[in-house]
């Protein structure tokens, strides 16, 4: 499970692990058992920035949180959201919506789409009354637990692409396994109410699921990556909708 892990960090985070580990099935299906532990680290990295920068006001600790989420995680999701964006937002054909995903241009849809994710997470960050820690480190957990529960339960539209070798794999133990940890730590380590924000981006995984069914008949890589960013946007807002509400 180590070399799971150290996959996990590598593909994930731009944190640099000079361990080599090979790029194969058995190791791509174990390191979805630490995505949303790793998402924590990811969250945690950002909280830390935050909370290191208070001082100078929640403006400031706000977008360099958002930064550091961009940095620790190399823009990999960005870059998903706006290839899926660019593709969905097009008003072509399936065939061509792929191509334009594949596509390392970005157009107009995935610059705004950019644009909106970092102004909406800067505007939430800023609006967090308390419970920093806690708050981004389960949005960035809830986040890649939700891309693992599509991985195990959609179908792929671009055979041999990315999201083909994750749905290809026997995957859907250690989600099972990662899932009930991972909900266990909630409830015991953090609060119970915590499982609010991740229903709702379970309930938000599910609509972007249904959106990409509809718009290419299944999921991609880039897919899998918007609803990392969107569940992330998701789970944050719940929570700042929680301290206010409970």
């Amino acid at each position: 499970m180590i070399k799971g892990l150290v996959f996990s960090l590598q593909f994930l985070t731009r944190i640099p692990l000079n361990i080599p580990v090979e790029y194969n099935s058995k190791n791509i299906a174990k390191s979805t058992f630490f995505y949303p532990f790793t998402g924590m680290l990811i969250g945690a990295i950002s909280a830390g920035s935050y909370c290191i920068t208070l001082f100078l006001g929640k403006d400031v600790a706000a977008i360099l949180g958002v930064i550091a989420l961009i940095f620790v995680t190399g823009g990999l999701h960005i870059d998903g959201l706006s290839d899926t964006c660019d593709g969905f937002f097009s008003s072509r054909k399936k065939e061509r919506i792929l191509e334009i995903m594949k596509d390392s241009h970005s157009g107009t849809f995935g610059v705004i789409a950019v644009v909106l994710d970092i102004l909406v997470k800067y505007i939430l960050f800023s609006k967090i009354q308390f419970n920093v820690l806690p708050c981004l480190m389960l949005s960035c957990g809830n986040a890649r637990l939700t891309a693992v529960m599509l991985m195990v339960f959609t179908r792929c539209a671009r055979p041999g692409g990315m999201a083909a070798m994750y749905s290809e794999n026997s995957i859907k133990k250690y989600f099972c396994l990662g899932s009930l940890i991972y909900i266990a730590m909630i409830i015991t380590v953090f609060n119970f109410k915590y499982l609010i924000p991740l229903g709702l981006a379970l309930v938000s995984s599910l609509l972007i699921a249904m959106k990409s069914y509809k718009t290419i008949g299944g999921l991609t890589g880039d897919v899998y990556g918007a609803n990392i960013e969107i569940c992330e946007i998701v789970s944050v807002a719940a929570f700042v909708g929680l301290s206010v509400w409970i």
